[in-house]
């Protein structure tokens, strides 16, 4: 069971009850939540009553997966968060990469760090098979993300989301990456 991970720089460790402020922080800055909501804030109770319990909920059902917060771990300051979980129940072997991090954070490379970690330790310790990853066609700085972190763009589709944002005309697109690509670019890396 994953409880938590290190890299170079990051920890990434289960949420618990007492983020809450954490969580309210990150999704209250407009350019954090911009491809996501076009900006609009996660009220607090959504946080409390809907968020956080449906982390908890994935704990359990599968104990290795789930929402990461992400803290420098020099610091302890929290950055943000990652996926990495089955977003289907019956298909465990097919996780969902993502991110979302604090301003400060953009640019530093963090993102790339914590998604390859999570990818290594999926294809090597816990039987994943496919890897994937979607966001919105415009949202370049989260496709290149992707793409460093050795996923591949699959295609463009059309969501059908219940309130349209800036640049949802363009679609959003997937990227993926299967296990035994991964050991082939881990081999050519030799």
């Amino acid at each position: 069971m994953m409880v938590h991970l290190e890299t170079e720089r990051l920890v990434l460790r289960r949420f618990t009850p007492g983020d809450t402020d954490l969580l309210v922080e990150l999704d209250s800055d407009p350019e954090v939540m911009r491809w996501l909501t076009g900006g609009r804030a996660t009220p607090r109770e959504e946080v409390e009553g809907t968020v956080l319990p449906v982390y908890f909920s994935s704990y359990r059902r599968f104990p290795a997966f789930g929402h990461w917060a992400a803290l420098e771990r020099t610091s302890g300051e929290f950055l943000g968060w990652f996926e990495f979980r089955p977003p289907e129940p019956d298909r465990p072997r097919e996780v969902e990469l993502g991110y979302r991090l604090r301003r400060p954070a953009w640019g530093r490379g963090y993102a790339t760090e914590g998604s390859r970690a999570l990818i290594r330790r999926g294809f090597t310790e816990l039987g994943v098979e496919r890897v994937f990853a979607q966001t919105m066609t415009v949202n370049h700085r989260s496709r290149r993300v992707m793409e460093k972190s050795g996923l591949r763009y699959v295609r463009t589709f059309f969501a059908d989301w219940p309130e349209a944002i800036e640049g949802s005309e363009h679609g959003e697109v997937e990227y993926v990456l299967e296990r035994a690509e991964w050991q082939e670019l881990q081999r050519a890396a030799r």
